[in-house]
């Protein structure tokens, strides 16, 4: 991993977000492949996504739409530790998302003005699980329950197809699928599979959804940024990203293991240390050395802890590795610290507090959910929750005093907005005033 040294610079917020360690380059040519590729599902459909499952998962004659026989057999022979795990994920989460789900609430303005704020589940979602180097049930379990929970009517889920597994969906991820009671699986993934979402693919019987969600690689999260304004979309859940804000009380050990856990995802993760500690970072720097040669996955947490989007920065306290982590925005945030100060970190998709709050915790059973903004996004967007799949809706019921006594404002209003028929259409409502 690299050091950035920021000791003994004053730096302005756009200079703080010049120093965040991003993989910009990737993005933007991930942004230009993934519209070519959504084009071409809209415009070629089901033919385009075998060309796709062919060129980019080796899959080939496979059935795109999944039959229920297949989600039937992997539920069948799931191992019961993996269930019985799912089955506990599922009750967690369950339970937090049932917590987003705004009761409804009425303003009474005055007697006979009243507006009702609710909130409306929308029609159809299309859940992405990703499958390229890893295998996600658990963002079955994160995605699907959330919508379950907000009332959404009709759940789709696609995967990317598996060489290994004769073209099928991973059998975790359709048991995982089969245990939600989801039976609309695709074999399809990818930027596709976000396109196919969007547009629909009628040889498929697949509709377009209201709102997309899941995680994915960038190519996955930037799909979502090209069909934004046709669908809904969660926040662009792209490659993983961790910073982890210490002092000189935290273990490096522990530090160093929950930066390799990340940089395992995929060579485009982002692992970052901040602290104030050179000691720290010197015995993190050398922790994470041994443990990422002696992963499974070693060759790719190498290239992920080796490229530009991971790093040990150095700063001078506690204030400016604050500051940091706000400018960076980070999709997962660890505070090893004597005191966490958590209130101050405003900007991070989920904040994990504590040697006993590790990232893995929130990926799999913290009750939490993993599908969080990445690439600086949680500056501005949240993580999945029931509210992504829900629509607040206000329902105004006046009666005729009511009106009456806001009549003469509407049409000061409207006048000085030159829009006289607004007001017009109120006055036309008390014909007898004038009587």
């Amino acid at each position: 991993m690299r050091t950035i040294d920021l000791r003994g610079r004053t730096l302005t917020p756009a200079e703080l977000l010049a120093a965040v360690p991003r993989a910009t380059a990737a993005r933007d040519e991930a942004l230009a492949t993934a519209a070519r590729i959504v084009d071409d599902v809209a415009t070629r459909g089901e033919v385009a996504l075998r060309e796709q499952a062919a060129r980019f998962d080796g899959a080939e004659g496979h059935a795109v739409r999944v039959p229920r026989a297949h989600l039937d057999e992997a539920l069948a022979t799931l191992d019961p530790a993996v269930r019985r795990a799912l089955e506990e994920a599922i009750r967690r989460v369950r339970a937090a998302s049932a917590a987003q789900v705004p009761d409804p609430r009425v303003t009474e303005l005055e007697p006979g003005a009243r507006v009702e704020q609710r909130w409306r589940p929308v029609r159809r979602v299309g859940v992405y699980v990703p499958g390229g180097k890893a295998v996600y049930p658990s963002s079955v379990v994160m995605n699907v329950v959330p919508a379950q929970v907000a009332g959404v009517g009709q759940v789709a889920l696609a995967s990317p197809p598996q060489r290994d597994h004769d073209g099928r969906v991973h059998p975790v991820i359709l048991a995982a699928a089969a245990l939600l009671g989801i039976d609309e699986v695709y074999a399809m993934g990818g930027a596709g599979a976000i396109g196919a979402y969007a547009h629909g693919v009628e040889s498929l019987g697949l509709d377009p959804v209201d709102v997309i969600s899941g995680p994915g690689n960038n190519f996955v999260a930037l799909a979502k940024r090209v069909v934004a304004g046709i669908v809904g979309t969660d926040s662009e859940a792209g490659a993983t990203e961790i910073l982890v804000v210490a002092d000189a009380s935290a273990d490096p050990d522990l530090v160093a293991a929950d930066l390799v856990s990340q940089a395992e995802h995929d060579e485009q993760a982002g692992a970052v240390l901040v602290t104030p500690s050179a000691a720290l970072a010197d015995a993190v720097a050398a922790a994470v050395e041994a443990r990422a040669s002696a992963t499974l996955h070693a060759d790719r947490v190498a290239v992920a802890l080796a490229g530009p989007q991971s790093a040990i920065v150095l700063v001078d306290d506690l204030d400016a590795a604050t500051a940091f982590s706000n400018a960076y925005a980070p999709e997962h945030l660890e505070l090893h610290l004597e005191d966490p100060r958590v209130d101050d970190f405003v900007n991070a998709g989920a904040v994990f507090v504590g040697p006993w709050s590790p990232v893995s915790l929130g990926d799999y059973l913290a009750g939490s959910n993993h599908v969080l903004p990445t690439g600086g996004q949680a500056r501005y967007a949240a993580g999945l929750s029931a509210s992504t799949f829900l629509r607040p809706q206000q329902v105004i019921v006046y009666d005729r005093d009511a009106l009456a006594a806001v009549h003469d404002d509407i049409v000061a209003l409207s006048s000085a907005e030159v829009l006289p028929a607004h007001g017009e259409a109120v006055t036309a409502r008390f014909a007898d005033r004038e009587a």
